[in-house]
């Protein structure tokens, strides 16, 4: 773990954009609402999350109005590029349709699908000078920040799902909101030779879920040895291998983004592998994972026939902004 907060994370711009946002969310709130969404800094429920629809802590969209609705929204996209503040609403949305289909398939309805209960977190004092962050989660949904000497943003954990992955009824039946997110991985087992594909494919059944589910450390024994690695590929599958991890990275508002590929990149993608679980046919139970020096991505479209995506991108030791915490408590500042 790097004893200096490098320039690679630095983030001015969006870590003021985020104070003002969270700023403006806890002003439009009263006494009640406030003291549900807001949490010290330190402690441990700052790494509490979950992408099932659970009770948490935080205040919900269903407790706000449609001012205070805005301003967490706001809050929210600070976090995230366009393309994935679009997906992010389209998520939430898709828990109406969730409920329909549900209903059409007379399936036991073991969660409530409501597009109101995901909840809004402040951690700390924003744009204060002292560490501070946010959360907001619910159903498909993990987004995080965490903010360090108004300088410094960290994203990571960010997770995003979809069930249904693909819309089967209605007037937006065949919509796939994370569509590119197995479409590129297909073009690129796809592109394999039989040689490449035998290392690739390491089971010929996919695991249930992401494997790193929503544990505070992403630990790489968790996750499946072997694969192919970047070094073994050819000049057009790396292309499609780097569009694919960018997908991912790209989630992150443009600096965050830039920063991370920077520090991937930087770090070497000889040894980045990807590694793929269950059958190659569309419509079964797959899983992917890309597992590099200091992060991992992982997809699982396993649950409801193959119909219900979980993806992540998490780093090893940058989650939570750990690595950047170290690095400022190092230089002196209390903890």
């Amino acid at each position: 773990m790097t004893t200096d907060i490098s320039t690679a994370s630095r983030a001015k711009d969006i870590a003021n954009e985020m104070a003002v946002a969270a700023r403006t969310f806890l002003d439009a709130l009263d006494e009640g609402q406030r003291a549900q969404a807001t949490f010290p800094f330190q402690g441990t429920e700052r790494y509490e999350w979950n992408y099932t629809p659970v009770t948490r802590n935080g205040l919900r969209l269903k407790d706000m109005n449609q001012v205070q609705r805005e301003a967490a929204h706001l809050l929210l996209a600070t976090a995230l590029s366009v393309r994935s503040a679009r997906e992010a609403k389209a998520i939430i949305a898709l828990e109406v349709t969730l409920n329909e289909w549900e209903h059409m398939q007379n399936e036991p309805m073991h969660w409530v699908r409501d597009p109101d209960l995901y909840y809004f977190s402040v951690f700390g004092n924003p744009g204060q000078g002292d560490p501070w962050g946010w959360r907001a989660g619910g159903h498909h949904i993990g987004v995080q920040a965490t903010i360090i000497d108004g300088l410094y943003v960290a994203v990571l954990p960010l997770f995003l799902g979809s069930n249904p992955a693909e819309i089967r009824h209605g007037d937006h039946k065949g919509t796939r909101i994370l569509a590119a997110e197995e479409d590129l991985a297909r073009k690129l087992l796809g592109d394999l030779d039989s040689r490449q594909k035998e290392k690739a494919i390491v089971d010929p059944v996919a695991p249930d879920d992401i494997l790193t589910k929503n544990y505070r450390v992403a630990d790489p024994g968790n996750l499946r040895p072997g694969g192919v690695d970047f070094a073994s590929l050819r000049d057009g599958q790396r292309e499609t291998f780097v569009t694919l991890i960018r997908h991912y990275v790209n989630r992150a508002s443009t600096t965050v983004a830039n920063n991370e590929w920077s520090k991937i990149s930087n770090g070497g993608l000889d040894t980045t592998r990807f590694v793929w679980a269950g059958p190659e046919d569309r419509g079964q139970g797959h899983y992917y994972a890309i597992i590099g020096p200091s992060f991992a991505i992982e997809y699982d479209n396993t649950q409801n026939g193959a119909n219900h995506i979980h993806s992540v991108m998490r780093s090893f030791d940058g989650d939570w902004g750990e690595d950047l915490l170290a690095a400022h408590y190092h230089h002196g500042h209390h903890e």
